[in-house]
């Protein structure tokens, strides 16, 4: 088989980039470890930053997104005994968008679908060749056969776990990480929203987060140890918890139900440089990950894919240099993005081994944001998204 771009992943990111590039008259191919029904199946966050609304309208599958999102124009920090709001929309003439990433899945699977685009599942031991030289290619095994395709460009979009990254010689990567003390636990449960707008509450006994996914699904999470096992943490003894890191007046209004999902996620912060080597080329987990607290790991995807699409259409119309300069432009804004989860983070978690100084340095910043225009629109901008 020949294509022009081969996709590895199947995911939102890998699923968008086939999309965009297809419009284009790209002949792009995905392949995917996973079933499709395994991919569906996952759950993800789902707060979309403007950037990657326009995106996926730009793309044609927006009219979903546009009737059953919800539009965020602010949220909600209760942290320290002070009450933030942060007006996006006043702040930034921006919103946000809560439309879950299972959702925009879906949506770009029928696209795909409709317009006859390739999509492999279940395409087992991926093996890139060649990235290095003029003609890169992909093996696998697929429906019980050894396949391979030829190609111009290869695009890891393939996540952390993925192939794409550790083809890569380790010589030439450079890993930043660091690993957080804790985890979040999650739960997804047939409730109405604490709020219409996202609430992050910072508590001496660990943060929370109350979210939701559409006006009767909710997904609450907490911050708990990593030696926390999902077993140990009952329905009754989670909102328990919950309503215990909640000022009492919105701990009175949390709605309450069994769990439909639940699950712990650890934190980390990982950036590996360059994304690209020779005619590979990374885009979202594959080569970054940011803790969840600033709501930028799909939306850092979508930006990487952006680029990448823009580069490669460039590419094939006669100009090469957008597609050299990717790594670079992408790493720009994935560096800032971090920074934002990372200081989201540090604000509004606990870090018991730290001791006494750092909580104390974390109710000032808070009270500073409390007291200050420039703070929160500096918050709202990195929230709502950097320009692309």
């Amino acid at each position: 088989m020949r294509h022009q771009v081969c996709i590895i992943g199947g995911g939102p990111s890998g699923l968008l980039l086939c999309l965009l590039l297809r419009r284009a008259g790209i002949d792009a191919v995905v392949l995917e470890q996973r079933s499709r029904d395994y991919v569906l199946a996952r759950i993800r966050a789902g707060v979309l930053e403007q950037g990657l609304v326009d995106i996926l309208r730009a793309a044609g599958v927006g009219q979903r997104l546009d009737a059953e999102g919800f539009v965020h124009d602010g949220t909600l920090i209760v942290a320290h005994g002070q009450r933030v709001h942060i007006d996006f929309k006043a702040l930034t003439g921006k919103s946000v968008t809560i439309y879950g990433q299972t959702e925009v899945t879906r949506d770009l699977y029928d696209a795909l679908e409709a317009m006859g685009a390739p999509v492999l599942h279940e395409a087992e031991g991926v093996t890139i060749h060649g990235a290095k030289g003029d003609a890169p290619f992909v093996t696998f095994r697929h429906q019980g056969q050894d396949k391979r395709i030829d190609c111009d460009y290869i695009a890891g979009c393939d996540g952390f776990h993925g192939v794409s990254r550790r083809t890569i010689p380790e010589r030439l990567r450079r890993q930043f990480e660091h690993v957080y003390p804790f985890g979040w636990l999650g739960i997804l449960s047939h409730t109405a929203p604490l709020q219409h707008e996202l609430v992050y509450a910072g508590h001496e006994r660990g943060f929370a987060l109350c979210s939701m996914r559409n006006a009767g699904l909710s997904r609450h999470y907490l911050q708990v140890p990593l030696t926390d096992r999902v077993e140990d943490w009952s329905d009754e003894a989670f909102w328990k918890e919950l309503r215990r890191r909640l000022p009492p007046e919105l701990a009175e209004q949390l709605a309450t139900g069994p769990s439909i999902e639940k699950s712990i996620a650890p934190l980390r912060s990982f950036i590996s440089e360059p994304m690209s080597w020779g005619r590979l080329f990374l885009a979202g987990d594959a080569a970054h990950i940011v803790p969840p607290t600033g709501a930028k790991g799909l939306n850092l995807a979508a930006s990487d894919v952006w680029y990448l699409s823009q580069a490669l259409i460039a590419q094939y119309q006669g100009d090469e240099a957008p597609l050299a300069g990717y790594s670079a432009q992408a790493l720009a804004r994935v560096w800032k993005a971090s920074r934002f989860s990372w200081s989201m983070t540090r604000m509004l978690h606990s870090f018991p081994a730290e001791g006494a100084f750092l909580a104390r340095m974390q109710g000032a910043e808070v009270e500073y944001l409390a007291g200050s225009v420039a703070a929160q629109t500096a918050l709202a901008e990195n929230y709502v998204g950097l320009p692309y």
